[in-house]
């Protein structure tokens, strides 16, 4: 009887993964055997190994990395000095908060934050550093990236941190390891799964971002996503944005296996 039941809950589950998920992965993967004229071929799943793709490739997971790297970086000892707070769970909402904004508002933001005449070049004046272009870099791709995303790494590393028993810690300092090798050994292995699910909530829609390499890289910052859009919107070649959105799924899909592979063999 509680197996029925479970399995009528599961029900909504399902007909929501076929119809938003693999119905969507059916559809792409037919456009993609088209051409822009509409003839049936595989010259686009061809054409995505010449140089010029899997460059856009590389440089996709690259700054994927690197947005990834820095967040965690910025991200852990964010989420261990909130497990140590007293309001802890005020300083999560307001790290939250900013996720609830819309992201093209949040984007354009940022764009006047760090324009030629907005506040940071105006700081910088003031200090005698003088303008300097900030917008259209790669470190304004990157930083405006790690803003958006970094609430996302922050919860599961915090929500491990909580669950972490505060006798191991205990047991570390008791034995004589110092800070250094008591997190080494024992805090961040503990806490791996969390580290784990905020890589995967970051570097996945890291891997196709292309309004922010738009508007915040000024299309200095070309990648896999980019180059989606303009197949769709620009060049209206469907097929071949289509063939380049199934490599970005599978590309996903196996940094979700081996990352809960990870997981298991922990």
């Amino acid at each position: 009887m509680e197996n029925r039941t479970r399995n009528l809950y599961l029900i909504p589950y399902g007909i929501w993964m076929i119809l938003f998920v693999i119905v969507p992965i059916i559809l792409v993967g037919y456009y993609s055997l088209f051409d822009i004229d509409g003839a049936l071929t595989i010259t686009n799943y061809q054409r995505f190994f010449s140089p010029i793709y899997l460059s856009m490739a590389l440089r996709s997971f690259w700054y994927a990395f690197l947005i990834t790297a820095v967040s965690l970086l910025i991200a852990y000892p964010t989420a261990y000095l909130l497990t140590k707070t007293q309001h802890k769970q005020l300083w999560l909402l307001l790290i939250i908060m900013p996720s609830w904004m819309n992201l093209l508002l949040k984007t354009y933001a940022f764009i006047g934050i760090l324009g030629t005449y907005g506040p940071l070049n105006a700081f910088l004046s003031i200090i005698g550093v003088g303008r300097r272009q900030v917008l259209f870099t790669d470190f304004s791709f990157i930083f405006v990236a790690v803003y958006i995303f970094i609430p996302f790494m922050i919860l599961p590393i915090f929500s491990a941190l909580e669950e972490l028993n505060p006798s191991f810690i205990a047991a570390a300092y008791d034995l004589g390891a110092s800070a250094w090798i008591t997190f080494r050994r024992v805090i961040f292995p503990l806490t791996l799964s969390g580290v784990k699910s905020g890589c995967q909530a970051v570097f996945i829609p890291a891997l196709s971002l292309f309004m922010i390499t738009r508007l915040i890289a000024g299309n200095r910052v070309i990648t896999l996503g980019t180059a989606i859009e303009q197949h769709f919107l620009v060049t209206q070649d469907w097929g071949m944005g289509s063939a380049l959105a199934i490599f970005l799924v599978i590309a996903m899909g196996l940094t979700i296996l081996l990352t809960e592979n990870g997981k298991r063999v922990k």
